[in-house]
């Protein structure tokens, strides 16, 4: 190095020297400052009045759920089938179709997987084909066939039972093996083999090609928390299978609801729970949206649906009946959320919307009805004889600045409170600020918003009218970015509007229960 190098080299390391020195003089400084300052300041002290004179009465029946079917809290979550897409319907109508998250297990030299329109239920026609092209020992070992991952894999347990279901013929003898398998399918977790031969009682071809339920219990001998179910044979010929399904044995009092997270549910002491949503009830197009003549009767012959603002099919076996078996076992008032012809997309007019308002009459009627009225028999043929309790109802979701929002509001208003004098109903429309321009006995506040503007709106409802339609707050949540993800600060944010919510003491939900 030159002597002019070295001279430069020494005069930066100097100054950066000197630089240091300086901001480490004044951060010691500013903290010494602030001690002195912070010595100097009194201190303040905070009283709270907690005697039960100071404080205002709040009703038990002031929080509650607000249950929607997204990021699979029921399919998937709640609701204890362990089988996504069980029927094979969510690939569409036209076959050959989509059967994932099925898979084959072997390859296409050995067996051929396709769906096609025979299954014996009318409102779900898809079923899966097998054709099983290799025979006893020319196929792969443990056979060929089907696996189902369920969602996220099947959390399998050892020493638990689950019950598995399915509908199966044939073109020949049956000889398959259920099975609860490692998540790769190299270790049998538990297995049964189903057997169904022609001589056993002495069956023709044409009666073994008809469908059959068969049923098994399998024990696990293993746990894993990415399990799968498989069905596979070695035998050659066509089978049909359809509507598949595997439970555990154990559900809370047998109603399909897993126990971990009803418990969780339950701890919340939830009031009263709205379901099933929000936007899952809307559809982003009404031919998608939630309808709950599809969600009735045995499980098998739900059709199940394409919930199309959540991107994602369910099979529907947490449906109507199950919704309020669910309120009634948590102890919480249901409010049922219906649609009022109005989806994200298009809207029927308020001249055409009997039909709906019809369909809303029957639901209630399938909860409240006797057990030999129309639909109250249905649900008395489900294995319910006494009717549900129902008294709240919420006509449509977040449809107020719809076009026919208020024409078809009206309409179902009458025809509700005609038939069920005694049931309360909640408008979408905000009457916070102003009254509302039609009859209600409750009115629907959504809110999401940033952890500031959540955390302002602690007044919210200071100024509201005290007569007429009281506030019903179903959906809050802080969701802008000044809260990140979820923080103290969102916390904080939604606690003190709901401190403003008891201040006031109007009804109040809390988030969206999602999959725990």
């Amino acid at each position: 190095m030159d002597s002019e190098s070295w001279k430069l080299l020494r005069s930066v390391c100097i100054l950066s020297f000197l630089l240091g020195s300086f901001c480490v003089y004044q951060s010691l400084h500013a903290v010494v400052a602030a001690q002195e300052e912070q010595d100097t300041q009194p201190s303040v002290t905070l009283q709270v009045n907690a005697s039960n004179g100071a404080g205002r009465l709040i009703p038990d029946t002031l929080f509650g759920i607000f249950f929607e079917e997204i990021n699979h809290a029921g399919a998937g979550g709640l609701w204890a089938e362990l089988v996504s897409n069980r029927g094979f319907e969510a690939g569409g109508q036209n076959t050959p179709s989509n059967i994932w998250p099925w898979s084959i297990v072997g390859d296409q030299s050995s067996v051929y997987v396709a769906t096609d329109r025979s299954s014996p239920f009318e409102r779900n026609k898809i079923a899966l084909r097998m054709d099983v092209i290799c025979d006893g020992n020319g196929c792969p070992s443990g056979g060929v066939g089907v696996y189902n991952p369920g969602y996220w894999g099947m959390n399998i347990e050892e020493g638990k039972k689950y019950k598995v279901a399915f509908y199966v013929r044939s073109s020949g003898d049956i000889d398959l093996s259920v099975s609860l398998t490692s998540f790769n399918g190299s270790l049998t977790l538990a297995s049964e083999k189903i057997t169904f031969r022609l001589f056993q009682c002495r069956a023709s071809a044409s009666d073994v090609s008809k469908w059959i339920k068969k049923e098994v219990v399998l024990e696990a001998k293993g746990s894993d928390h990415g399990a799968r179910l498989q069905l596979t044979t070695t035998k050659k010929g066509s089978l049909w299978i359809d509507q598949v399904s595997a439970m555990p044995v154990d559900t809370y009092k047998g109603h399909g609801f897993r126990n971990d997270l009803y418990q969780m549910m339950a701890d919340i002491k939830p009031r009263f729970i709205r379901f099933p949503g929000g936007c899952f009830v809307e559809g982003e197009w009404l031919s998608n949206a939630f309808r709950w003549k599809e969600t009735i009767g045995p499980w098998e012959e739900r059709p199940g649906h394409f919930g199309d603002v959540w991107k994602y099919w369910t099979d529907d076996g947490l449906g109507h009946f199950e919704f309020f078996q669910l309120a009634e076992d948590i102890g919480a008032a249901p409010i049922w959320v219906f649609n009022n012809g109005i989806s994200h997309n298009d809207e029927v007019e308020t001249a055409s919307i009997m039909p709906f308002v019809q369909e809303a009459l029957d639901g209630i009627e399938f909860a409240r009805g006797d057990a030999n009225s129309t639909w109250g028999s249905v649900r008395a043929a489900m294995g319910r004889q006494e009717p549900f309790e129902l008294k709240y109802v919420a006509i449509g979701n977040e449809d107020c600045g719809k076009t026919y929002y208020r024409g078809n509001y009206i309409v179902f208003y009458d025809a509700v409170k005609k038939a069920y004098p005694d049931i309360k109903i909640i408008s979408n429309c905000d009457g916070s600020s102003s009254p509302l321009d039609h009859p209600a006995d409750y009115y629907d506040f959504h809110i999401y918003t940033s952890a500031s503007s959540l955390f302002s709106m602690y007044h919210q409802f200071d100024g509201t009218s005290r007569k007429g339609p009281k506030a019903f707050v179903s959906e809050y949540a802080v969701t802008g970015k000044d809260a990140g993800t979820g923080s103290l600060l969102a916390a904080l944010a939604e606690a003190a509007f709901l401190i403003g919510l008891e201040k006031n003491r109007y009804s109040s939900t809390f988030p969206h229960l999602l999959r725990l």
